[in-house]
């Protein structure tokens, strides 16, 4: 809204001669309603919210004091700003009411250019809050985006080190979502697993393997089955994306979504038993976020195609994960990957890089 003459003002009073009143000094400036008691001011505020409503006090039924008590606990409608208009003149009437969240407290009588005065003042309070407000969530907007496309950027970064993985990206972000939102419903994870951890963890997957690009080319990109020694040296990309967030972390503090990243890139080749890497954690030492991405990626690198192994179909990858229940995963990963594994199918399948990966995923 950019013109005070497209604001709505709601007029609640019980006597009919103020309604008169206030209603000839505003109608010429702002779109006015009235309601000649408290019900029917909240219905009126249900069907058209107004941009400021001019409340009295003593009406019969509802007064206006539990009125303003009932809109201001409505998220909907606390932000209206609300000037009293009564004939209680005593200090604590107009303590109360500026209380209960009112913006102003006019006595009657009441001088028609005083009202209008007041009114205006408010409308261009509220018209420069909202706009204060929209500049807010364009900018949150903005920063969420740069946010989301620095980390597909650095993702997809260590994605075209090893050309293998292709959408391996996108189908683990979508497995950890879903299997993040099946163990929120699990007592042991609720208070962890809320919706915007959730979002975090979806938002910092891409950056699992970005320890890779620290992974020599003759390593990485080599065509066949690795050594022993190469391995050892392949397995360092777990620490190395570890290491490299958390300097970033420092900068943004430990409650950003690198946290979650480093987290996730560290720690999701550990294995439940104890016989994964870097650290060798076992069981809740692990982290939540890397038993939640070790699941995700073991399931994607069954499914897809690689140089050394055909892509496995997806009844023989839920075998494998369901034999490593207690041992590579976390028995309720597992319990929660199987709760909804055919959703990680849908996803395998929706997002497959070669036709011989779709065609083992199809139903």
């Amino acid at each position: 809204m950019s013109d005070l003459s497209e604001c709505a003002i709601l007029i609640v009073d019980d006597t009919v001669a103020n309604v008169d009143i206030l209603v000839y000094a505003l109608e010429n400036d702002y779109d006015v309603m009235v309601a000649m008691d408290g019900e029917s001011a909240l219905e009126s505020v249900a069907e058209h919210r107004p941009d400021l409503i001019l409340l009295d006090i003593m009406m019969p039924g509802m007064d206006g004091y539990e009125v303003c008590r009932r809109l201001k606990a409505d998220a909907a409608t606390s932000h209206i700003p609300i000037i009293f208009l009564t004939a209680m003149t005593e200090e604590q009437d107009e303590a109360k009411g500026l209380a209960l969240g009112a913006v102003d407290y006019i006595t009657k009588p009441f001088s028609p250019e005083l009202v209008k005065a007041r009114a205006k003042n408010q409308l261009e309070l509220k018209m420069h809050r909202d706009s204060l407000e929209e500049m807010v969530r364009e900018r949150t907007k903005q920063l969420e985006l740069t946010q989301e496309i620095t980390i597909e950027s650095m993702g997809t970064l260590a994605e075209y080190r090893d050309p293998e993985t292709g959408g391996h990206i996108k189908r683990t972000q979508q497995y950890v979502r879903v299997l993040a939102e099946q163990l929120q419903k699990h007592p042991k994870f609720e208070g962890y697993l809320t919706d915007t951890v959730i979002d975090m963890l979806y938002k910092s997957a891409p950056l699992h393997d970005i320890g890779k690009v620290g992974i020599k080319d003759d390593i990485l990109l080599k065509p066949g089955k690795i050594t022993e020694q190469e391995f050892d040296e392949m397995k360092k990309h777990a620490s190395y994306g570890r290491d490299v967030i958390a300097i970033q972390e420092k900068k943004l503090g430990a409650h950003s979504f690198l946290h979650h990243a480093g987290l996730m890139a560290g720690s999701h080749h550990e294995k439940w038993d104890g016989s994964g890497y870097p650290e060798g954690l076992a069981g809740d030492e692990i982290p939540i976020e890397g038993r939640i991405m070790a699941v995700a990626d073991v399931y994607d690198a069954l499914i897809s195609k690689r140089v050394y192994k055909p892509p496995f179909p997806h009844e023989k990858a839920v075998m494998i994960i369901t034999e490593e229940k207690g041992r590579h995963f976390d028995p309720d990963m597992v319990d929660a990957f199987l709760a909804i594994e055919d959703i990680f199918r849908q996803i395998g399948y929706k997002y497959a890089d070669f036709d011989e990966e779709r065609e083992n995923l199809k139903k």
